[in-house]
C-alpha cells in the first residue's frame, strides 16, 4: 500500500517551464490521491515546486535535508515537517526508507546517482518498491539508450528492465502508482 511517495529532482532554478509544470503537477496529483509527499526539503527547483503543488493540494509535505543546508533561503520551512539528516548518504537513506514508491523527475547528477540507487537496491533485493522515472520532454531518454547499450553488450542483465517504470507524463506515473497501490 502507498501512503508516501518519495520525488527526487532537481534544485536547478533555470528549467524550462515544461519541467517546471510537470513538478508542480505531480506535487498536486500525488496529494490528491491521498499520498504524502517526501522529497529533498529545498525550497529551489523543482523541488519546491513539488513541494508547493503537494501543499497548495492539501497535500502532506515532508522534506529531508541535510543539517548543513538547513537555512533561510535552502530548507523549505513550508513542509509539514523538515527533517535533519547528518549528511547526503544518511539523506538518500531516510528519502528511501520513508517512501512507499519512489520517482525521479528530471534532475542532475544528485538525481541520477538517487535512481540508480534504488534501482540498485531493488535488484539486489533490499527492496520491492515500485519505481518510476518520469521521463518529462525525452529527458532521460539518452540515460534509457546507455542501459539498452548495457544490455546490448551484457554488462546489464536485460531483466532490468523490469525494475523501473517509464512514464512519459505525470497522470502516467500516477495511474502505474495506483495500480501498485491497489495491489
Amino acid at each position: 500500500m502507498i501512503r508516501n511517495v518519495t520525488v527526487y529532482c532537481a534544485s536547478s532554478r533555470k528549467l524550462a517551464d515544461v519541467y517546471q509544470e510537470a513538478a508542480t503537477s505531480l506535487g498536486r496529483a500525488i496529494a490528491l490521491r491521498g499520498w504524502g509527499l517526501i522529497y529533498g526539503g529545498d525550497r529551489a527547483g523543482l523541488m519546491g515546486l513539488v513541494a508547493d503543488g503537494a501543499s497548495a493540494a492539501g497535500g502532506n509535505v515532508v522534506g529531508i535535508i541535510p543539517k548543513r543546508m538547513m537555512k533561510p533561503g535552502v530548507a523549505n520551512e513550508r513542509c509539514n515537517e523538515l527533517v535533519p539528516a547528518r549528511d547526503m548518504r544518511h539523506r538518500k537513506e531516510m528519502l528511501e526508507e520513508r517512501g512507499d514508491a519512489l520517482l525521479a523527475l528530471p534532475g542532475g547528477l544528485g538525481t541520477l546517482e538517487e535512481f540508480f540507487e534504488v534501482v540498485v537496491g531493488r535488484q539486489f533485493g533490499f527492496h520491492c518498491k515500485p519505481i518510476v522515472l518520469l521521463n518529462i520532454a525525452g529527458y532521460f531518454t539518452p540515460l534509457l539508450a546507455m542501459v539498452e547499450h548495457g544490455i546490448e553488450h551484457q554488462f546489464i542483465k536485460a531483466e532490468c528492465r523490469e525494475l523501473f517504470f517509464v512514464a512519459e507524463t505525470v497522470e502516467q506515473a500516477i495511474g502505474y502508482l495506483s495500480g501498485c497501490d491497489a495491489k
